[in-house]
């Protein structure tokens, strides 16, 4: 054993790794386009480049950083590239980093004011800030009866609407006694997964979530939902909460926020709205008519991690009735109370949400938004929507190929008219190069593939070449 009477790493040693870190990662930005954007590793190739067993002694950290370069980076599919087109982005940036990096160094615990009441307090005015940059109404601002909170993501965010609305539904029985199979929730057949997976992990159960039917633009059919109401207040049911999306997962269809409401509002449910990625266009007065009917919901999120250079995790969930939600999900033992919560005077962030301990995320939003400001973030959203409406122009006046719907932002929904093999094959072809990564959805039961433009760092050239590369491609394939 050795002698040493401690081994933790000494500040002069933090120092000198911390820096060598930093000029790690900036040089890995500057170099992101060497590499496959898409790994390339086989199943286990990581896991294989591992030693079995852990070091007995401590080791350089030099060597750790070998194995990021020699094991790590081949396992990694680089979400930050700007050849980086799939799914929905989840952009960072240096300013994110670098509050994320501050996050982690004071390490704070701020499931309680008390426990660090700037970490509380600052969440509270950032939050404030973004819903007065995103036009949100006061109703959902700390100065009311509301208020925002961070949460890890959209599905949290949902899963904590879905229990408070539940709870409104029953006049909070259901937290003392469980749910009778009675509760009804509804979403679009476009609506995200994790709707389904809230029901059931709030017990309402995967048979009592009803899927509207939409419309030519896969947004969700007010008449349809309401129909579906009435049908289930005729069987017995009690329909309790309703998700509606500005900016599908599959393709940015936008629901009729104004129509939803005025159902909501007639029978009486919690109205979700999920801004997933579409809602950091807010930002940009000229798209906030997107989500008009967004100010009558009772709760709505959005995810600064995939659009507005914050990086993962961070989701601005706010609501209308604050209280509805504290008393859904307060659990006060002994060991938590103190003066300030029982003085009524503070919010305990840890009643927001679902785990107990929460970190300290609003330092990468607040240094975000301070670095850029509203302007510097309103450039890069409008210049990411430019991009993709031009690459979408090219997709229209191409012979061969057609957009499967007309794009509101930054995601071009389009396929190669050989049919649903010949694009499944594009695809795979497309992504095995490594040069760019897309995936794909199916619309009207058509396999579409999907580019997205919202990387930190994506710039004209890149959507050009990636245009290049489609085209090239698909005129092999042709060839066979």
């Amino acid at each position: 054993m050795d002698d040493k009477k401690s081994f933790h790493m000494t500040s002069e040693e933090f120092r000198r790794y911390g820096k060598e870190l930093i000029d790690w990662i900036a040089d890995y930005h500057e170099m992101i386009e060497t590499f496959p954007v898409l790994s390339q590793a086989s199943p286990g190739q990581v896991r294989s480049g591992l030693p079995d067993e852990p070091p007995r002694q401590g080791e350089a950290f030099s060597a750790m950083l070998k194995d990021v370069e020699d094991v790590i980076l081949p396992g990694i599919t680089h979400w930050q590239s700007p050849d980086f087109f799939a799914f929905f982005p989840a952009n960072t940036s240096g300013p994110s980093i670098l509050g994320e990096l501050l996050s982690a160094g004071l390490g704070v615990q701020g499931m309680l004011w008390a426990t660090s009441p700037a970490c509380t307090e600052l969440e509270t005015h950032v939050l404030d800030w973004v819903a007065g940059m995103l036009g949100l109404p006061a109703r959902f601002t700390s100065s009311g009866s509301g208020g925002g909170v961070i949460q890890d993501s959209a599905s949290s965010a949902l899963l904590c609407a879905l229990l408070a609305a539940r709870e409104r539904a029953t006049d909070f029985v259901s937290n003392e006694q469980g749910c009778d199979g009675r509760l009804t929730a509804y979403g679009s057949t476009q609506t995200h997964s994790s709707l389904e997976k809230a029901m059931r992990i709030a017990g309402l159960g995967r048979e009592n979530l009803r899927q509207i039917a939409v419309d030519e633009n896969f947004a969700m059919s007010a008449q349809a939902l309401d129909a579906a109401i009435r049908r289930d207040r005729a069987a017995g049911k009690v329909p309790s909460f309703v998700c509606a999306t500005v900016g599908t997962t599959s393709s940015t269809g936008f629901d009729p926020l104004p129509q939803i409401a005025d159902i909501c509002r007639d029978h009486g449910l919690w109205l979700h709205v999920d801004g997933a990625m579409a809602g950091s266009a807010a930002i940009c007065p000229e798209f906030r008519g997107l989500q008009e009917g967004v100010e009558r919901a009772d709760s709505y999120c959005f995810n600064p991690h995939k659009w507005l250079f914050t990086n993962f995790d961070c989701d601005c969930f706010y609501v209308a009735d604050r209280q509805a939600l504290v008393r859904t999900l307060t659990v006060l033992p002994e060991y938590l109370r103190n003066q300030a919560s029982e003085s009524g005077a503070v919010f305990d962030y840890r009643d927001w949400q679902i785990p107990l301990g929460r970190r300290f995320r609003a330092l990468k939003l607040w240094f975000v938004v301070r670095h850029y400001g509203v302007e510097g973030l309103q450039y890069h959203i409008r210049e990411h929507v430019r991009l993709a409406q031009q690459f979408a122009s090219w997709v229209r006046d191409h012979p061969d190929f057609e957009l499967t719907v007309d794009p509101p932002l930054n995601l071009v929904c389009f396929r190669h008219r050989a049919g649903d093999d010949f694009n499944q094959r594009l695809l795979e072809r497309l992504n095995a190069g490594g040069k760019i990564y897309l995936t794909h959805t199916r619309l009207a039961e058509r396999f579409t593939l999907r580019l997205c433009v919202g990387q930190t760092h994506t710039e004209e050239r890149h959507v050009r070449r990636a245009w290049k590369l489609i085209c090239e491609t698909a005129h092999l394939l042709e060839k066979g």
